[in-house]
């Protein structure tokens, strides 16, 4: 939020409910009145309620004293996520700054709106969540079940040790967000059910915004509760298991937010590091980088002296300071004729099994080689462990990134890339297979890392087609394709026959 808009910033109430038709103007009513003047709007999301809900909500926005008030319903329900998804889908189509989550079953105190927004207003924080197990007791004092006090406790517990978080509550529903740090998490794609609340606050945690928490009193009284404790358990373990597992590169999840950016591979026997390596016995001379990203191996191959031009289908910020010339284009077109020709070396790292014709993106590397000139291709293989298991075991499906890249179109195994490379026009100069990324997958201290590293590294120079996770070729044209020029002195046999 920029200087202005902490100094006036549109406040909006979000009030959520479902069949409060006994509670909600109450709660409504309790919003401090020194307060309302501050508010820019309240909008109340009645999802399909069963009872009179809808009226109660406009009766209370006819008040004198009430600030603007929409009140909106639902035709179907929505579910508790799907009606915060519509709630701030609103607040950041009409202009809010801030908003705060209420329950109309006045479970969360009203009273406490100036103290969840004010962290915001200071810029002190992106969202301020309520907590009610900052104050010791405080939480059975306000009527908390036990067996709801050892679960959310357990529950926080294990959400931190997964997320890196220390947060005191992660199962609270008073919260305050500031629009901008919305409009940067994808909430839209969160689950419709209790364990939106969650899910959201993995997302503020993984996009690096700053969550404040602040204590809240706790109200239990005989409000009706709709959720199922076990399964509302299960739901939220596995979702920061799914995170953890996605952020790792296992599964996909469109809760949890992509990189725009291809990453670079940095060392652990990488293929980025294992090409680099292969790069530095060769003499400097002009690289054509094909999916070059944000320009991370770019870098490192100007670094050594090389000229590079990049291609890529996105641009992404910092791509041109990091390579010498760079080309937006999209390989499926094939190599763009700007990019020009007679490269000393292109890399195809990681690049064809994206494509749907990688034969023609290959035969076309091969017209914009100098003779003699080399290309260096990493590409995933299928024949792997792990996709053959998955495969036997009937659970064949995409990851976030690795061998099952969710973003492949085409998949190889040894054979089936020597045949490719060769019909294509190449000759394998150097093959190389990489083991697992190791460091990209696990956490574990350096000593537990580096046993793992040399078994791994063992097994794939045993049987480099099952435990083999990249294979990297070192190619050059076959002879048949390279310009053959023959220099004939004056003075030979053969000059003198032509003669």
């Amino acid at each position: 939020m920029s200087g202005n808009d902490l100094a006036s910033p549109r406040i909006g109430v979000l009030v959520v409910a479902y069949n409060a038709e006994s509670t909600l103007r109450a709660t409504l009513d309790r919003v401090p009145v020194g307060f309302r003047e501050r508010i820019a709007e309240v909008i109340v999301l009645d999802d399909a309620s069963h009872d009179d809900t809808f009226a109660h909500g406009l009766a209370w926005a006819e008040q004198p004293d009430a600030p603007s008030t929409l009140v909106v319903r639902h035709t179907k329900n929505l579910g508790y996520g799907g009606n915060q998804k519509a709630a701030y889908k609103l607040a950041l189509e009409r202009g809010l700054d801030i908003v705060v989550l209420l329950h109309g079953d006045g479970q969360y105190a009203p009273e406490f709106l100036p103290e969840m927004v004010a962290p915001i207003e200071r810029g002190e924080c992106d969202a301020v969540m309520g907590s009610r197990m900052m104050k010791k007791g405080g939480a059975r004092r306000g009527g908390m079940p036990l067996y709801k006090l050892v679960g959310n406790r357990i529950l926080t517990r294990v959400e931190n040790a997964l997320l890196g978080a220390e947060l005191t509550e992660f199962h609270s529903g008073y919260r305050a967000y500031s629009t901008s740090a919305l409009r940067d998490v994808p909430f839209e794609h969160n689950s419709d059910g209790f364990d939106f609340d969650t899910q959201i606050i993995v997302q503020l945690l993984h996009a690096g915004k700053r969550i404040l928490e602040i204590p809240i009193p706790t109200y239990y009284g005989d409000e009706i509760c709709y959720v199922n404790g076990m399964r509302y358990a299960k739901d939220v373990v596995k979702d920061v298991l799914e995170y953890r597992l996605v952020t790792m590169g296992f599964g996909t999840s469109e809760w949890v937010p992509k990189p725009r950016d291809y990453a670079f591979k940095d060392g652990d026997g990488s293929s980025h590091a294992i090409i680099l390596e292969k790069m530095a016995g060769l003499p400097v001379g002009r690289v054509l980088d094909l999916g070059c990203s944000g320009g991370l191996f770019a870098a490192h191959v100007r670094a050594a002296g090389h000229e590079v031009t990049g291609v890529d289908l996105l641009e992404i910020p910092g791509v041109r300071e990091r390579t010498d010339r760079f080309i937006r284009a999209s390989l499926e077109d094939g190599i763009p004729a700007a990019a020009g020709d007679g490269f000393d070396l292109i890399v195809a790292a990681d690049v064809v099994e994206h494509l749907s014709r990688p034969g023609e993106a290959l035969r076309d590397m091969c017209r914009v080689l100098r003779p003699g000139g080399q290309v260096l291709l990493s590409v995933p293989n299928f024949g792997h462990w792990y996709p053959r298991t998955r495969t036997l075991l009937g659970l064949f499906g995409y990851d976030r990134r690795g061998i099952l890249d969710e973003t492949h179109l085409r998949f190889f195994t040894r054979a089936t890339l020597r045949r490719l490379v060769r019909a294509s026009g190449f000759d394998i100069l150097e093959e190389h297979a990489t083991g697992l990324p190791l460091r990209t997958i696990s956490d574990a201290d350096g000593r537990r890392l580096r046993i793992a590293r040399k078994v791994d590294r063992a097994l794939v120079r045993i049987r480099p087609t099952l435990f083999g996770y990249q294979y990297i070729l070192r190619l050059t044209p076959h002879a048949e394709e390279a310009v053959h020029v023959e220099v004939v002195r004056p003075d030979t046999p053969q000059a003198k026959r032509s003669a």
